[in-house]
């Protein structure tokens, strides 16, 4: 690829991408997503800040991850298999664009819509320093982090919606996959010795309170990158299939 090329990939990965931001805050999926997403979170939180009495977002931080297993595949289930069910999906190939662009696109507005929800967060932050001192390290790793995790999430979801047409089938496929990840650090004890240390490492929360602690590993930062870019790989080769 010349710089023209990449240039011109770049710029279609960016209108896809703004489309597809604009068509989420367009209907009311956005809206919905954020006011639920927003509304647990903040229970939660308020109800342990003032229960425990404690200048905290850790709760907040081991809830979201939580939470991001239902939000997640709520808003890829429909990035893919609605363009396939109503067959724009067709006149999206019919334009000058790899598939590989279509599905970055799709990818990094589905991840902005997840980005914006962690940022309207901050506000539970400012309540906390207001009323007490917090240690910032922690909370900027954690920020980090499932900004990581919603990343594989959403690649995984939507891997999902590739593989069908009906979105409740992809929410259903996306949610399985996600919470498979999210468990795996969390059935130790019934997986054989030798296999345990492998079972932990693919685990996605096991590398998530890694970094939420505040301690940045490049190990557990090549785990989301891997896993990302290997979860759009597939996603691409799915895509593909229509052509086989």
């Amino acid at each position: 690829m010349n710089k023209t090329e990449i240039q011109a990939s770049w710029n279609n990965i960016r209108t896809i991408s703004r489309r597809e931001l604009q068509s989420y805050f367009n209907s009311a999926i956005a809206y919905v997503v954020l006011v639920v997403f927003l509304a647990i979170i903040g229970w939660f939180h308020t109800s342990n800040l003032f229960l425990a009495n404690i200048a905290t977002m850790r709760l907040m931080f081991e809830l979201v991850p939580l939470v991001f297993l239902f939000v997640v595949p709520a808003i890829t289930m429909r990035l893919l298999s609605e363009e396939k069910k109503s067959g724009t999906i067709e006149l999206l190939t019919t334009k000058p664009l790899h598939d590989y662009e279509i599905v970055f696109g799709k990818f990094l507005a589905a991840w902005a819509l997840v980005g914006v929800a962690l940022l309207l967060t901050l506000l539970y932050y400012l309540t906390i320093t207001s009323i007490g001192k917090i240690d910032n390290g922690p909370v900027l790793g954690g920020y980090f982090g499932l900004m990581l995790t919603a990343g594989v999430y959403v690649a995984i979801g939507l891997f999902a919606s590739s593989l069908t047409e009906n979105q409740v089938i992809a929410f259903i496929i996306g949610f399985v996959f996600v919470f498979v990840l999210f468990m795996l650090d969390k059935i130790l004890i019934y997986v054989p010795e030798s296999l345990a240390s492998i079972v932990e490492f693919l685990g996605i929360d096991y590398h998530f309170s890694n970094i939420a602690r505040g301690v940045i590993d490049t190990r557990d930062a090549m785990y989301f990158l891997s896993l990302i870019g290997f979860m759009l790989y597939l996603t691409v080769l799915s895509l593909g299939r229509r052509r086989w």
